[in-house]
């Protein structure tokens, strides 16, 4: 039992440090600083928010995380007492590294990032050659706090003395994504396809398309990813289906992408990234009340934290507003605020672009210049097109139009079909008396989605 969860807990390692780095969102979920921390402000804590929601296979999936969780600690414990034994050891830390690693993704505690990489220099320092786990530990953290290039430094380390490391062109392809140099993922994407057409390496592929609008081609390799996965891949086959999801939902295809969201919580019912898909798309087809219960749960998680609470806390504050309940709306964008300013690791892990789009979607005037600072920041770490959508969304805020249109136009340029992109840029182009180019994009959004409606222009007003 115990190899089968650690098989399993290996695999979750590769899809959740990617979900941090491509997707959009904090796994972009967001990394808890403590798990099982509550945190108060005012005399009160938050575990009033913290109801408790009955859900299929919920308790079922919180027995596999505890499993996973004490499988870890046990084999920590194992190499804790090795290294004791042999303080100078390079190779247990290393193994000791991967392990903190994989116990962040498990958990989403930060901390854990930093035993890791406090593990992995000390590995180097006994060991400094030969040892590319503890170079891929620090790549993988550096990856986890969006410090791309430092990502990058470490797997090409790890690529000289073996061009072939399927670890570390994955590293790189998504590093190149998040920095939005997309023929240099394209190109080690397709060698990582080559070598090893694997489901992760084929939805790695996807991804790069997507990203340079070749949509087709990403859907081919989506599917080739979900024919080729194998029955010990439970997290790699949830992740990949809810991105295939997420290219469903991008393109108004709704009932097809809770489909795919659905089996991804089938398959792994503590995915936290496809229970948030799962509740944004509910809360675009007006189903607040479902929607609701999934953002709840994950404030009730065992482990949740500073970054699924201001996910689930930012959710429902979009809720009540669709809703009409403003005063809801703002003690909940009060609550998820404090999550951020009581975060020791606020300038990583993606949360700078989370506070960025609360601030935003709040709308108080006093906070619009440290949401375009806290992009400004932002996005010379990354390039992505929704740090450039966020961007251009502060300047458009301040009124400052002419540089929300620079901006978008690059986002433009780097090939993505996305309706919000495009929906955002009618609206700088209109600001700007535009209306032959705003009439442009307005047609682009609904070619793209059909289905782009009042329901979801408002949640994208409101950071959706």
């Amino acid at each position: 039992m115990i190899l089968n969860i650690w098989k399993w807990s290996r695999t979750s390692l590769l899809s959740g440090v990617t979900l941090t780095l491509v997707l959009g969102i904090s796994v972009d979920l967001g990394q808890p600083a403590h798990a099982g921390e509550t945190h108060s402000h005012g005399g009160e804590t938050h575990a009033h928010t913290r109801e408790s929601h009955s859900h299929g296979g919920e308790s079922h999936s919180h027995a596999v995380e505890h499993l996973v969780t004490d499988a870890l600690q046990r084999e920590i414990a194992f190499y804790q007492n090795r290294i004791q034994s042999n303080p100078k050891d390079g190779l247990d830390r290393a193994a000791l590294a991967t392990l903190y690693l994989q116990l962040a993704t498990s958990t989403g505690n930060t901390y854990w990032y930093h035993e890791a990489e406090e593990t992995a220099l000390q590995s180097l320092a006994n060991l400094p050659f030969n040892n590319p786990e503890a170079q891929l530990a620090l790549a993988k953290v550096a990856q986890a706090e969006h410090q791309f290039t430092e990502a990058l430094q470490f797997a090409e380390a790890v690529l000289q003395e073996n061009p072939n490391h399927q670890q570390a062109l994955s590293i790189f392809v998504t590093s190149k994504l998040a920095q939005g140099q997309l023929p240099q993922a394209r190109q080690v994407a397709d060698q990582l396809v080559e070598q090893a057409p694997t489901l992760v390496s084929y939805t790695l592929r996807a991804l790069v398309l997507v990203a340079q609008g070749e949509d087709q081609a990403a859907l081919q390799d989506f599917q080739q990813a979900l024919a080729l996965e194998q029955p010990d891949q439970p997290s790699q086959s949830a992740w990949a289906r809810t991105l295939l999801g997420r290219y469903y939902a991008h393109r108004g295809q709704l009932p097809t992408a809770k489909q795919y969201y659905q089996e991804a919580l089938h398959l792994q019912p503590q995915s936290s990234f496809a229970q948030v898909k799962l509740a944004e798309l509910e809360a675009r087809q007006g189903n607040y009340g479902a929607a609701e219960i999934l953002y709840k749960q994950l404030l009730q998680h065992p482990d949740a934290s500073h970054g699924l609470d201001h996910v689930a806390l930012q959710g429902l504050a979009q809720l009540k507003v669709l809703e009409g309940k403003l005063t809801a709306a703002n003690q909940l964008w009060a609550e998820a605020e404090h999550e951020f300013r009581d975060h020791q690791d606020l300038d990583h892990f993606g949360h700078r672009r989370d506070l960025a789009k609360l601030l935003l979607a709040r709308g108080h005037q006093v906070d619009l210049q440290e949401a375009l600072t806290l992009m400004q920041t932002e996005v010379s770490l990354r390039r992505d097109p929704e740090t450039l959508k966020t961007l251009a969304w502060a300047l458009s805020r301040l009124k400052r139009y002419r540089e929300a249109q620079g901006v978008l136009q690059d986002a433009i340029a780097l090939g993505i079909q996305d309706a919000s992109l495009f929906y955002r840029a009618s609206l700088v182009e209109a600001a700007l008396g535009n209306k032959a180019q705003a009439k442009v994009y307005a047609q682009k959004t609904l070619a793209i989605d059909p289905n782009f409606d009042t329901r979801a222009r408002a949640l994208l007003a409101l950071g959706g």
